[in-house]
């Protein structure tokens, strides 16, 4: 179920999405079994009901969490907002609009 890339998101979107993720608590984790096709399922579900979301990302390696950040924005068309230190702040536009951008 690939979706359309989405166009960039713009500084002040970036910023408004922060703002909007700060109370969020992570609706994913990611734990010693890695990125599974089960948390790609996980993550893909949460962010078409959820539009923004936080994904824990458990990675020794500052590059191992990189790679899997990578590739979980790859595999779900996600965008990244923010990481800080193991916490992924996710955006992904779904086809029932939750989170009006601004412009």
């Amino acid at each position: 179920m690939s979706q359309s890339k989405q166009t960039p998101l713009s500084k002040s979107q970036i910023k408004f999405l922060r703002s909007k993720a700060h109370n969020l608590k992570p609706v994913v984790m990611i734990g010693d079994k890695g990125l599974t096709e089960n948390v790609l399922d996980e993550i893909n579900l949460a962010l078409n009901h959820h539009e923004l979301i936080k994904v824990k990302v458990r990675a020794e390696e500052r590059e191992d969490k990189k790679t899997i950040i990578d590739a979980i924005c790859k595999k779900t068309n996600g965008q990244q907002v923010q990481v800080i230190g193991h916490i992924l702040v996710l955006y992904r536009r779904s086809d029932d609009v939750k989170i009006i951008l601004p412009k």
